[in-house]
């Protein structure tokens, strides 16, 4: 009887699907860096928010081009942006001077504040516990950038508490309009934190009392506290913030 034929066996070795090990790296996808324009426009305006480029300050193309590494056609592209904004004044062939803080901007802000923010603390009562939660979460962060001098961080964070109170109210052309005004915020922020390094202090102490008012349910409370709050700022309408 013949002898069976046998079947050629396959090694495991060489069949086998290779090692997850010997898997060739998957490829890193490359994340390409803003456009140009686009860089400068942001350390521009951060540093207007922030007041390392103070009002008053003129700012030549090709200073800005050498600090962002670009050419000057991006810096003039970001500069019209800025004019746009507000935050800046083009004067051909000499630069862009950035515009001081006017008291005319100061009141208006401040009205504009007030008819939101009154309105918004009002209706956030009965405040529910998460918008309670978030309003502890930014003060305790406030406190801490406050003790570390972390101005413009604290005045970030200022202005977020305002924001979400004003969010609560589920109203997104109040939120709209509320967060148009937010640059202008942070920049009279920053500003009063320098020039009145006492009044950060009494900032947290009036959040926290408009937080009280939340938690008690008490909307006229909290309406007055607002009101003395936001309105504080008045007192720098009397001229331009330094």
């Amino acid at each position: 009887m013949p002898a069976a034929t046998a079947t050629p066996s396959v090694t495991p070795a060489t069949s086998a699907t290779p090692a997850t090990s010997a898997s060739p790296t998957a490829p890193v996808t490359s994340i390409k860096p803003p456009p140009a324009a686009e860089r400068v426009y942001t350390h521009v305006k951060q540093a207007v928010l922030e007041r390392r480029y103070e009002g008053g300050t003129l700012l030549t193309e090709g200073e800005l081009a050498e600090a962002v590494g670009v050419s000057r056609t991006p810096v003039r592209e970001a500069l019209l942006k800025l004019e746009v904004e507000g935050l800046l004044r083009l004067y051909p062939k000499k630069g862009a001077l950035v515009l001081p803080v006017s008291a005319q901007e100061i009141a208006d802000v401040v009205e504009t504040r007030l008819l939101v923010e009154t309105h918004a603390v009002r209706k956030a009562v009965p405040a529910p516990a998460g918008l309670i939660g978030r309003l502890e979460e930014l003060l305790a962060r406030q406190r801490t950038q406050a003790a570390a001098g972390e101005l413009a961080e604290a005045a970030v964070t200022d202005r977020c508490f305002h924001a979400e109170i004003v969010r609560s109210g589920g109203n997104e052309i109040l939120s709209r309009l509320y967060d148009q005004l937010r640059d202008r915020q942070l920049r009279m922020g920053v500003a009063v934190m320098h020039s009145h390094p006492d009044r950060i202090a009494k900032t947290l102490a009036e959040h926290e009392e408009i937080l009280d008012a939340l938690r008690r349910g008490d909307a006229e409370a909290a309406v007055a506290v607002v009101t003395r709050h936001v309105g504080w700022f008045q007192n720098l309408a009397r001229g331009e913030v330094r």
